[in-house]
């Protein structure tokens, strides 16, 4: 089993800029690909970031030079650095962490951008 625990959610002018945390309860990067994923009221979950455990980095194309995804290995924990932050991007943001038949969800972080 893998705990992750989310946390750097809140209330944010467009714009503005939040990074969220992501701290899993043990070494996991080397073997599982970690993602950031987003709902919002009435929408699907979707994937926004994630970064595999070779390093390599992917992005949604509506985050895509807004947003970075990274990771310190010695802290197991991931990071979502999101700058120039719009009103279509109020959700709840999910920690992931996937690799073949096995992955684990966060609880969630709620990120509301207002005008």
């Amino acid at each position: 089993q893998v705990q992750l625990v989310e946390s750097g959610g809140g209330l944010v002018q467009a714009g503005g800029s939040l990074r969220l945390s992501c701290a899993a309860s043990r070494s996991i990067f080397s073997i599982f690909t970690m993602g950031w994923y987003r709902q919002a009221p009435g929408n699907q979950r979707e994937l926004v970031a994630a970064i595999r455990s070779d390093g390599t980095t992917m992005y949604a194309d509506s985050v895509n030079g807004r947003f970075t995804i990274s990771r310190d290995n010695a802290k197991n924990t991931v990071y979502l650095q999101m700058n120039s932050l719009k009103l279509e991007d109020t959700a709840v943001y999910y920690c992931n962490a996937d690799r073949t038949y096995e992955q684990f969800w966060g609880q969630g972080t709620q990120v509301t951008v207002s005008s």
